[in-house]
């Protein structure tokens, strides 16, 4: 497992993620069984959904009386102990994709089984018997319910998903940013047919590890997804043995080659902010400007944080780059000589290269977020 996480860097609940692809929860088909036939090629998985007290019970038995798949019992909590237990075998990361009529329906489950899974709000699910009570969709459209359950969760110090279908609640990025400030950890995405300038415009919005959804079979089109700032892919209906390993072996080689498999595309060609790590020094009218101003951070700020955060690292130096510092050079995959005549000279690859580009976007996240939240919390 160290290899994995040498290879992506990626922890959920404490737990290193062996490869960014995870299957999504489907109701009355995605249970450990499921993901045990499929285990080799997922680093985490959402089962479910399960409903957790009588309200949700009742209308999934009425949801299954109409013919859709459900995960019918009696006693929610022996049920999900049982699920729990099977999946200890395997190394993936289990999440438990919930749906309760009330805070305490949700906390109660977490109560039960602590940290050893993360609990994941169904805020998606779109059928009427569920919307009646105010569980799925009907918690996009009444976000303070959503929070109330987020830091009912929180407050039993587990890992907590919100799992939401995009175009649903008023503004997508200030859901994200209200559930990021009640505490949740995950944000799971449905884009429906959104695509990556909705994963772009979350990631801006907050840190949460982003989770994309929805059609993301294919390696260009996972790729597409983690330039824009997913830190994982998620498959629910295409989750087959055959396609889940093909995502996984071309993303393994990726990251192998690259350094950094969720590298965002450039600021100036649509990438989101963590590409900061890409831009030069402020002095010409370009995209950095904006988002500078949009991130409350000036010129001088900017500069001062980004040369403080590569000190004591390979990126410290570099006479020959345009800006004296490798702090201030661009993507791997931008032709650039004095960049590479600095990175042959250092002896460092493009893989470590981009690995360290990596970390200090981490700093950068922090820098802007971390920053923020401790704002708030003082003011």
């Amino acid at each position: 497992m160290m290899e994995a996480y040498d290879r992506f860097e990626l922890l959920i609940n404490d737990r290193i993620v062996k490869t960014p692809v995870a299957i999504a929860s489907m109701a009355g088909i995605v249970d450990a069984a499921y993901v045990l036939e499929r285990a080799d090629h997922v680093g985490a998985a959402f089962i479910g959904g399960y409903s957790i007290d009588a309200p949700t019970l009742e209308a999934s038995r009425r949801m299954a009386g109409e013919g859709r798949k459900e995960f019918l019992y009696d006693d929610p909590l022996e049920a999900l102990g049982r699920e729990i237990d099977a999946l200890k075998q395997s190394d993936v990361v289990t999440g438990l994709n919930l749906r309760g009529s009330t805070p305490a329906s949700y906390a109660g489950v977490a109560r039960a089984f602590e940290d050893a899974v993360v609990y994941e709000i169904d805020a998606h699910c779109r059928q009427p018997a569920m919307l009646k009570i105010g569980c799925g969709e009907y918690l996009l459209r009444h976000p303070a319910k959503l929070v109330e359950i987020v830091r009912a969760l929180k407050a039993e110090d587990v890992t907590v998903s919100v799992k939401i279908r995009a175009g649903i609640a008023a503004d997508d990025a200030a859901l994200a940013r209200t559930v990021w400030k009640a505490g949740a950890d995950i944000l799971h995405v449905d884009l429906m047919d959104f695509g990556h300038n909705k994963v772009r415009q979350i990631r801006n919005a907050s840190p949460l590890t982003l989770i994309a959804n929805n059609s993301i079979t294919t390696f260009d089109k996972a790729m597409d997804a983690f330039s824009h700032g997913a830190d994982l892919v998620s498959l629910a209906r295409k989750s087959d043995p055959w396609t889940l390993a093909g995502l996984d072996a071309a993303i393994a080689r990726s990251a192998e080659e690259g350094g950094w498999y969720n590298a965002p595309k450039q600021l100036c060609r649509g990438g989101d902010i963590r590409a900061l790590a890409f831009c030069c020094m402020p002095v010409k009218a370009c995209p950095l400007l904006p988002v500078l101003e949009r991130i409350g951070l000036s010129r001088d700020d900017y500069l001062k944080f980004k040369q403080e955060a590569v000190k004591e690292t390979p990126l410290e130096d570099g006479k020959s780059t345009c800006f004296g510092s490798l702090a201030w050079c661009c993507k791997i995959s931008s032709p650039c000589m004095f960049r590479n005549m600095t990175l042959e000279k250092k002896g460092l690859s493009a893989r470590e290269y981009m690995r360290c580009k990596h970390h200090l976007s981490e700093k950068i996240m922090h820098r802007i977020f971390d920053e923020e939240e401790s704002a708030d919390e003082s003011s």
